[in-house]
């Protein structure tokens, strides 16, 4: 892959968290103005922050289960593509999205 088509994946989803950020703060802006409930607004709000840190915990879990999976090509020694290698890699997705489901099941 040349480095060249790298520039505008980057920049297309930086726009994209980009214009992300400002609806998701407008959207409370909103909230805050409307004059709800603050018990309702506390409920919304540590909704998002219990969803924010269940995201991290799955992706750190799936980053750390690819992570085992490349290991485990370089100590197969498999340096070019093949069904294997990939079958190997996915394998290690659906773990850790396995292993990311348990542990936020155990702790909530």
């Amino acid at each position: 892959m040349e480095p060249g088509i790298l520039i505008p994946i980057t920049f297309f989803v930086c726009v994209y968290l980009a214009v992300k950020a400002v609806v998701d703060a407008r959207t409370r802006r909103q909230m805050a103005a409307s004059h709800g409930s603050d018990e309702l607004l506390r409920s919304i709000l540590e909704g998002e922050e219990r969803s924010r840190r269940q995201a991290s915990l799955r992706w750190g879990a799936i980053l750390v289960a690819l992570a085992l999976g490349f290991a485990g090509l370089e100590l197969l020694g498999w340096t070019e593509p093949r069904p294997g290698a990939f079958a190997l890699l996915l394998g290690a997705t659906g773990l850790g999205n396995l292993a990311a489901y348990a542990l936020t099941r155990r702790a909530g």
